[in-house]
């Protein structure tokens, strides 16, 4: 009978997923820690790992000889070398699409805040000021232009939800050609520059990469109306923090709403909790029900698959699979 695979998690998964390893009978370790130096001692011997939240550098696989396979609860590998697991042959496996539905939900909800005023309405009232509701800085979004930069699987359900509601929808993503976009009934753009101009509220869903860190910031947000929102459910670290942060103190912008920043978890006296026009999530727009069930499902099978030898097709770099110790393709 073959060995048990010891897998080693940076944080508890869904019940859901965790059940798929005890299934297995697989040797579970859970560290409490995403940080390589906290991992290692137990990830030596270990035949897989699925990062929650934290990273893994090659210096790291390289310690660990048994490493079979990276695991990611999610669709992003920023935190991930991959060039250096692709280089080793070790496969870093995602779940794609398993929420997808609840970031796009997560960003609607943001916007429909935003335009509403409700964080600042809510604490007001919690004061005492009725008075609140005659300043008037609520607007409705029938009408109004949703700009997508980006428009994978996230936002192409948000963009139904936008249209849904009576908004227009204008899309900017150099992977994508016009012709495909205006088949989906969609205005598209090419330029980002051009998004932010004519939006009434922007929605961000482009991964995190050398090219887009830091794609918006003083200079892209001043190109933006005085009463456009702007939304981030993808990566820290895309919208310069400080540039942001200088936007929303001088009303560049009305308002913003972000699930994620570059340093999770966030400082409580970090800069962006001293504005009241921004909304701050943990990190949870794809953390539902639902969805944290499908991605540690998604994570655990294939992990534990791709220990036993097989290739598992939702891989990140596939590429792996030419390394030597998968036999030449």
């Amino acid at each position: 009978m073959a060995k048990a695979p010891k897998i080693v998690i940076s944080h508890r998964l869904h019940d859901d997923g965790m059940a798929v390893l005890e299934k297995a009978g697989a040797e579970v370790v859970i560290v409490g820690s995403g940080e390589p130096q906290d991992m290692l001692p137990h990830l030596k011997d270990a035949d897989g790992v699925i990062i929650r939240i934290g990273s893994i550098d090659k210096e790291t696989m390289l310690a660990c000889p048994n490493l079979k396979a990276i695991g990611r609860p999610g669709v992003g590998v920023d935190s991930v070398d991959v060039a250096g697991a692709t280089e080793l042959g070790i496969p870093v496996v995602i779940a794609p699409g398993a929420n997808t539905r609840s970031v796009a939900e997560h960003a609607m909800a943001m916007i429909f805040a935003c335009a509403k005023n409700m964080l600042v309405c809510d604490q007001e009232m919690r004061k005492g000021n009725f008075g609140i509701r005659s300043e008037y800085k609520a607007y409705e979004l029938y009408g109004k232009t949703l700009g997508l930069i980006g428009c994978g699987h996230i936002g192409k359900i948000l963009a139904e939800l936008a249209t849904g509601i009576g908004m227009k929808v204008l899309v900017y993503d150099p992977y994508l050609k016009e012709d495909v976009v205006q088949g989906w009934g969609y205005g598209y753009r090419a330029s980002m520059e051009d998004i932010l101009k004519e939006a009434d509220a922007v929605s961000v869903h482009t991964p995190l990469t050398p090219a887009t860190k830091d794609m918006i910031g003083e200079k892209e947000l001043h190109l933006m109306k005085p009463t456009a929102i702007l939304v981030n459910c993808a990566r820290g670290g895309i919208i310069n923090e400080p540039a942001l942060c200088k936007a929303l103190s001088e009303k560049w912008i009305q308002a913003a709403a972000t699930d994620v920043v570059v340093q999770e978890p966030i400082r409580t006296d970090d800069p962006l909790f001293k504005l009241e026009n921004i909304i701050v999530t943990p990190h949870m727009a794809g953390q539902t029900k639902e969805a944290a069930s499908g991605v540690a499902t998604l994570a655990a099978e294939g992990v534990l698959a791709v220990c036993r030898g097989e290739k598992w097709d939702k891989v990140c770099n596939p590429d792996a699979y030419k390394h030597a110790r998968w036999g030449e393709q």
